[in-house]
């Protein structure tokens, strides 16, 4: 039986971030095609316990801890003529490891999550190669760079990046992003887009766990405390931090002007110095990482995600709409999900004023917010079940197995 390399950049479990929500699902899709063999990494204490799941799934597993600091990552960087985000994923274990798995094994398809991994592929290994770059991870350091933030070291960084996409996209039999747009924005960067085989899977969720009906409303999320706005996401990443230190300088004033008791709910692991500071505001809770988020999204009068910088498509949306919310948020946050403005949410550019003109009709009806909510976990329900995103996977991964098992569905 032929077999699979699975390469990500974290331990995808437990799945609680995005990144790891959709390792999880795609190595949970690839268990059904064959044995599985998983190379990554453990950043923390929650990682490593993670591994007693990963033993019980995988046919075998490479996990080192990644403890190399920025700083020596970005020397190797400067001296290899290489991408900061490459040194700082590489490890010799691991290396050694997908070299001897490759040699001893029948690895027929390698599976690289994200692209930091891609340099894991062995030159010589000639079964199928599939790369998931989800987002282009180039134009967004060059993104960061037209925006003054480290110039010098963000263009490099994206100069570097958009080389090693395009030496995976010409290495690998099929190249998947996770939106339309990010796929159209891969392809005029590559010098021959005809050539290379670019496929879109997006992300799901999981509404079964999302469900409303079964999650009570966080106590401190008081309907006549309120109203409540609730911003969700990792918040040591710097669009999440960007947005939320925009929502409470800027957002909020306005919110707390046109409803006094208005609150705002910054939820999401590792809150950087700034968010910190920002906690003794009026109106304003830093909660950090909470064991559960969908007591806070069920407590919410409306959730928000005014992303000035985003890529993909966005969990914390997909997730706020299963749990029936109303969800208000940037453009650029609404990017890979065709819901409709107005009836399954509200899109609005970052303009408090703007916003709160958007919003106000959902936060002073119960009857609105129960209309959009239902609305939006319908959408989700119908257009974003991980079944239905990873579905093109076999034929990826094995396209006769992936053929059979198509036909075999039109034959029932």
């Amino acid at each position: 039986m032929s077999e699979i390399l699975f390469l990500a950049h974290r331990v995808p479990f437990p799945p609680n971030r995005g990144d790891k929500i959709r390792s999880a699902h795609l190595l949970k899709a690839l268990l059904g095609l064959g044995p599985v063999h998983v190379g990554c990494f453990t950043e923390t204490a929650q990682d490593v316990a993670a591994l007693d799941e990963l033993r019980a799934c995988a046919a075998s597993f490479c996990a080192p801890a990644r403890r190399k600091p920025l700083a020596i990552a970005g020397l190797e960087a400067l001296a290899l003529d290489k991408p900061v985000s490459l040194t700082a994923f590489y490890n010799r274990k691991l290396a050694a490891w997908v070299h001897q798995t490759c040699a001893q094994r029948p690895i027929s398809t390698i599976f690289v999550f994200s692209g930091q991994m891609g340099q894991y592929v062995p030159e010589d290994f000639s079964g199928r190669v599939v790369v998931d770059l989800c987002d282009v991870d180039s134009a967004k350091f060059e993104g960061y760079a037209q925006a003054g933030e480290r110039v010098w070291l963000n263009r490099r960084e994206g100069r570097l990046l958009a080389a090693e996409e395009e030496r995976l996209a010409k290495r690998a039999d099929a190249t998947l992003l996770i939106s339309e747009a990010e796929a159209s924005i891969f392809k005029q960067r590559l010098s021959n887009p005809s050539q290379q085989r670019i496929e879109v899977i997006g992300n799901g969720i999981d509404a079964s766990l999302f469900d409303p009906a079964k999650v009570s409303p966080h106590p401190d999320l008081e309907p006549s405390e309120g109203p409540h706005f609730v911003f969700t996401g990792q918040m040591d990443y710097r669009p999440n931090e960007q947005a939320a230190l925009w929502a409470i300088d800027e957002l909020l004033p306005h919110l707390r002007q046109r409803w006094c008791g208005a609150q705002l709910h910054i939820i999401g692991r590792s809150p950087t110095a700034k968010l910190l500071d920002r906690r003794g505001t009026d109106g304003v809770t830093v909660w950090g990482e909470v064991p559960d988020v969908k007591p806070y999204l069920a407590g919410a009068h409306c959730v928000i995600a005014p992303l000035l910088i985003a890529r993909g498509v966005q969990n914390k949306v997909l997730e706020a709409m299963a749990m029936a919310r109303p969800v208000l948020l940037t453009p650029k946050a609404a990017t890979g999900i065709d819901a409709r403005d107005g009836e399954h949410w509200l899109v609005c550019e970052a303009d408090p004023a703007a916003m709160i003109a958007k919003v106000e009709p959902i936060v002073q009806s119960s009857a609105k917010r129960e209309t959009m909510g239902k609305a939006a976990r319908d959408y989700v329900m119908t257009h974003h079940a991980w079944d239905a995103k990873l579905a093109k996977l076999a034929e990826l991964i094995a396209p006769d197995k992936g053929k059979a098992t198509l036909e075999a569905r039109h034959a029932a």
